[in-house]
């Protein structure tokens, strides 16, 4: 049994910062049916690139439980262009839509981007930043997908917040253990 799952267009490339509605239509249909054939497993989304509005409304309307949020904190520059942070509107947006149920969970120091712009701020201090703008939890990842994240940067985080910290890439044994510990994987 799984603890979680959550879907994405991960092939839907390239990747638009703004996808069409079809994206959205399509992930709302495929949430649905996953919510149909998982009625007990914490269900969530994410729509790339930094779609969150887009992924809230799916969560809501497939009833899904979380959504993972790209540039919630911080800008970047990302494969797809410069992704600027989306707290205060997202979580406006949330409350607008009465979807406070919904979980988001947010990406920090985000993998296939350069973080530049923020070379001052460290991988703690962006997750506390995501603490402070109620984030539910943060993501950490590796450089790239199925890179691993760093175990000193993952330490860190975990000291400097209180509120879940999720590993979003790169989890084998043999760099962290018995993955069961963590809260949420991705292998």
């Amino acid at each position: 049994m799984c603890d979680a799952l959550m879907v994405e267009n991960m092939h839907d490339v390239p990747y638009t910062v703004c996808p069409g509605p079809e994206v959205t239509a399509a992930m709302a249909v495929l949430g649905a049916a996953l919510r149909q054939s998982c009625p007990c497993v914490p269900l969530g989304v994410q729509v790339l690139c930094a779609a969150n509005q887009q992924a809230m409304a799916i969560a809501l309307a497939a009833g899904l439980d979380f959504i993972r949020a790209e540039g919630f904190v911080f800008s970047h520059v990302a494969d797809e262009g410069i992704i600027n942070a989306c707290a205060g509107d997202l979580l406006r947006y949330r409350k607008h839509i009465g979807a406070d149920n919904i979980q988001i969970f947010a990406d920090i120091k985000k993998k296939h981007s350069a973080h530049a712009l923020t070379a001052d701020v460290s991988v703690a201090q962006t997750a506390a930043a995501a603490q402070l703008f109620l984030a539910d939890g943060v993501v950490l990842t590796g450089t790239a997908t199925g890179h691993p994240a760093d175990p000193q940067q993952l330490q860190e985080v975990k000291q400097a917040v209180k509120i879940p910290v999720l590993v979003g890439s790169g989890v084998t044994l043999e760099n962290h253990g018995d993955p069961s510990n963590l809260k949420w994987k991705n292998i």
